[in-house]
């Protein structure tokens, strides 16, 4: 009776996918690549790891039983089917490997150098997790055949000399425990013993499948009796050897799914297919001897389609050659029936014994190849720290410790079956993210790739995600489902947890492929005021004085583009490089720890104001650039540093790493004069840009003010009458419009959604205020904008300007001081009674938003209306100045 005939059906089901090639980075040969040791030209190290990979011992154990149950025309079929799988995985490691130098680590490094850090990880433990499984799975494996030759009988009977060895859960794991050991003593004295012998095990390999198939013709007709399990007893049958009949061919030519006689599951076609497509994996074993070859470009693409080519016509000879000469009962019913008609059966004992043994070995080295990658990048920080100590010849023996703690431990499960599905579905994941690899480097159409294989298509990588998705939910859709879910969390956790890497990702490739083509899309012909959106251009001279109002303008944004603009003074003749690229990254990371979706633009310039233009003219790209500008006030306030206090950096020691200067003394002067300010202003109006002028937001604390108790909550104050000129009684001209949209849009945004907004409509008490109220009600119902409106007499203020107006008409020498088409002479007396009304309103609100008027025609003015503008807005909080002339409203649907 066959030594193996006992085995629960998929014993060795993962032999062909976890052999060599999980021999990890550094491919067995010593951790540190480059480091001298690639030695291996394309047959020891590609076409041998790979053929001894897909071989083993399925090749031995399995295949007549995949035969006998789904006939030979169903057997080719899956053939075909498995192998097109697995031939657009191949297709995808041929690109990426031939993408330029490929180091040591094989598919780990392949992924995590494509796809970035995130998914490197995620799949590296996923692969450490299927080598220790499978390692585990080969060291069970052969403890089960050593115990089925040499073994007590199971029935206590009185078996051969050779049975000596007694059976229980405990032996075996004893048994399992020292081969595992025996192992461990070869991985810590180096690789490169089991690297020498590899090359002998393929030659042994090779040689038992030789007298496979010459047994098929040297061994005439035999009757081979069969000891089968029923109930508490055995059943005993004969399984017939015909050699080449044309009969035997014919009976064996259609499917018959029968019971399995170990587990006593019903056979189908999907579970039969699943038993064989372990036969047909393994294709990585050479992409992950990548440390270790002299040419891995070269090596790789021609090393592993001749493996998988000539594994496809073993497979497909041997298939017709089993069909010709076995009997269906013989095929069904005897897993080891190869050795049963070998000319001499040994032969495929020593087969079996030496492709597990190998396995098991190259499986625990693989394990700790990829467990000490892992740790030297430094994906999971400390938790992998120890795994970096290596030997004096660069052997990871605290890694090799580590993998054999976990192979033991999975040992204690003893349940191969379970195991097998498990490393399966692992390996189905790595190639099928391989295939995601390649495929999104051919869709970001990165210039620097350039494979010289391009035997590839985004057809075929698709092709392969689906074949590997699809094989995975056949085996198991539990464990495939869990295995999905487990690499889910694994991609979370890296994403939020571990460093920045330089090995490039390729999503910001993919991104920017898909916003160019978006931005191509985004017509500005096509713009319509439905779908009007601020987008901001906030210029900063010091962040350290400008953090409040930073935050708050990512608030005002409501979801459109937000940029950063800061001018530095210089000239780029005069500097041997350009300064701007050092303090990029300090902008960078101050927008990163605010927490805040901006950009960052930076200028040289010989003046703030041309830098400003600069900014204006090239900020954004397509439709997406900024229609509204926002500048800090202009006022004697002494700047004060507010970045150490902001609670993002943590009481100052984040804010001492960023490069901006020191804030300015109160006496040194400006960089910035009060006429040049209003030119930017007055620039930025004839340039199309909404303007908004922001005061009082150095002190700004908005959690503070928005975390009040329970009450009404805080208010947004809207003033939409150019208080500038009084005489101009207009509510609903473009400017108070974009000033009503834009306190608007700060009150949808989620953490302003308890403020009120509060509508002031200035008003003469001789005047008939019901009309001019129940317009603007009516003009808020049909925007759709809930507000407040409060009648706010005015008459002792505006009383003031036509006060200074009849002076003005008293003296004619004077009219030539107005301000020419824009804003009438006011006094000061006036703007400061303004200024009072404002004030007076209570509750105090948190913002308030008032109407800026367009600056003078007449430069000379400029400092007057400055000034106008300070008095009306000194002591008011956090103040907005707006001026719009975008049209931002509509009433249509």
């Amino acid at each position: 009776m066959a030594g193996s005939e006992r085995s629960p059906l998929l014993t060795y089901r993962l032999c062909s996918s976890v052999s060599v090639e999980e021999r990890g980075p550094g491919g067995g040969r010593g951790p540190a690549p480059g480091s001298g040791s690639r030695k291996l030209a394309t047959f020891l190290g590609v076409v041998v790891p790979t053929l001894l990979s897909m071989f083993s011992v399925v090749l031995f154990l399995r295949l007549g039983f995949v035969v006998g149950q789904a006939g030979l025309y169903e057997s080719l079929g899956m053939f075909v089917v498995a192998y097109v799988i697995i031939g657009m995985t191949v297709l995808s490691v041929c690109a990426i490997s031939t993408n330029g130098a490929l180091d040591a680590g094989g598919a780990y490094y392949m992924i995590s150098r494509a796809l970035g850090p995130e998914f490197g990880g995620s799949i590296g433990i996923m692969f450490l997790l299927a080598n220790v499984c499978s390692s585990a799975l080969f060291v069970l494996g052969l403890v089960e055949a050593i115990v089925d030759i040499f073994g007590v009988p199971l029935d206590q009977g009185t078996g051969s000399s050779l049975q000596v060895l007694p059976r229980s859960y405990w032996y075996e794991l004893l048994y399992g425990t020292v081969l595992l050991l025996a192992c461990l003593l070869v991985c810590l004295v180096g690789a490169s013993i089991y690297a020498k012998a590899t090359f002998l095990i393929f030659l042994v390999v090779m040689l038992v499948l030789a007298t496979v198939f010459i047994s098929f013709f040297a061994v005439g007709p035999t009757v081979v009796p069969l000891l089968l399990p029923q109930g508490n007893g055995s059943l005993a049958i004969n399984g017939s050897f015909t050699g080449f009949r044309l009969a035997t061919l014919r009976s064996n030519l259609a499917a018959d799914y029968s019971v399995d006689y170990t587990t006593g599951r019903m056979m189908s076609f999907s579970t039969v297919f699943a038993v064989m497509f372990n036969g047909c994996t393994g294709i990585m074993a050479g992409s992950n001897m990548s440390g270790d070859l002299k040419r891995p470009s070269y090596s790789i693409p021609r090393g592993t389609i001749a493996a998988v080519i000539f594994t496809y016509v073993i497979y497909n000879l041997l298939a017709f050659t089993l069909c010709f000469t076995c009997d269906r009962t013989l095929l069904q019913k005897d897993y080891g029936f190869l050795r049963d008609i070998n000319i001499w059966p040994p032969f495929v004992i020593i087969g079996i014994y030496c492709s597990t043994l190998s396995a098991a070995m190259s499986n625990l080295i693989g394990a700790s190849r990829i467990l000490y990658a892992l740790a030297k990048d430094d994906l999971f920080g400390r938790a992998l720290a120890l795994a970096k100590k290596t030997s004096r010849g660069g052997n990871p023996w605290v890694a090799v410790i580590i993998s054999w703690v976990l192979v033991q431990l999975v040992l204690f499960s003893g349940k191969l079956n379970t195991i097998a599905a498990i490393v399966t579905i692992f390996f189905l994941l790595v190639y099928a993210t391989v295939d995601l690899a390649c495929l999104a480097l051919e869709w970001a159409s990165a210039p620097n790739f350039r494979p010289t294989f391009r035997y590839f298509t985004w057809h075929t990588c698709v092709l392969g995600i689906l074949g590997c998705g699809i094989m995975m939910f056949l085996i198991s859709p539990i464990y495939a489902t869990a295995c999905g879910a487990f690499l889910l969390l694994l991609l979370l956790a890296l994403h939020y947890l571990s460093p920045s890497s330089s090995w490039g990702y390729i999503s910001q490739a993919l991104i920017f492929h898909q916003v160019r083509k978006y931005l191509l899309m985004l017509d500005v012909r096509k713009e319509h005021v439905k779908f009007w959106r601020p987008q901001m251009l906030l210029m900063v001279q010091n962040p350290r004085t400008s953090v409040q109002l930073i935050s708050f303008i990512n608030d005002l944004k409501k979801s459109g583009l937000y940029v950063l603009g800061h001018v530095e003074l210089d000239e780029l003749d005069s500097l041997p490089s350009d300064p701007l690229q050092t303090q990029a990254d300090s902008w960078l990371l101050l927008v990163d720890k605010l927490n805040i979706k901006a950009f960052v633009n930076l200028t040289l310039a010989d003046s703030v104001r041309h830098g400003v233009q600069q900014l204006l003219f090239i900020s954004g790209l397509g439709g997406m650039k900024p229609n509204t500008i926002v500048l800090g006030f202009y006022d004697g306030a002494p700047p004060q540093d507010g970045l150490a206090q902001h609670p993002a950096f943590e009481g100052g020691e984040e804010a001492a790493r960023l490069s901006f200067p020191p804030v300015r003394e109160a006496a040194d002067p400006k960089w910035l004069s009060a006429q040049e300010y209003v030119a930017v202003v007055a620039d930025a109006v004839k340039m199309r840009r909404n303007v908004l002028l922001a005061r009082a937001f150095e002190h700004f604390d908005k959690a503070q003010a928005l975390e009040r108790p329970a009450g009404p909550g805080p208010c947004i104050d809207v003033w939409p009458l150019n208080l500038l000129r009084p005489d101009s009684a207009r509510y609903a001209d473009t400017c108070s419009l974009f000033l009503l949209q834009m306190a608007c849009v700060l009150s949808m945004v989620r953490s302003w959604r308890r403020a009120r907004l509060r509508l002031f409509l200035c008003v003469e008490t001789s005047a008939r205020t019901r009309g001019q109220e129940d317009k603007l009600h009516q003009l808020l119902k049909d925007l759709r904008i809930q507000a407040t409106i409060c009648m706010v007499p005015w008459d002792a203020v505006v009383a003031l300007h036509w006060q200074k107006q009849q002076d003005q008409w008293a003296r004619p020498e004077e009219v030539a001081m107005n301000y020419p088409g824009n804003v009438t002479c006011i006094s000061d007396e006036y703007l400061k009674a303004a200024n009072r009304l404002i004030l007076e309103q209570s509750p105090p609100p948190t913002i308030r938003f008032l109407y800026l008027p367009r600056p003078p025609a007449d430069t000379s003015l400029y400092a007057s209306y400055l000034r106008q503008l300070e008095l009306l807005t000194r002591d008011l909080g956090p103040t907005l100045l707006v001026h719009g002339i975008s049209a931002v409203t509509s009433t249509e649907l």
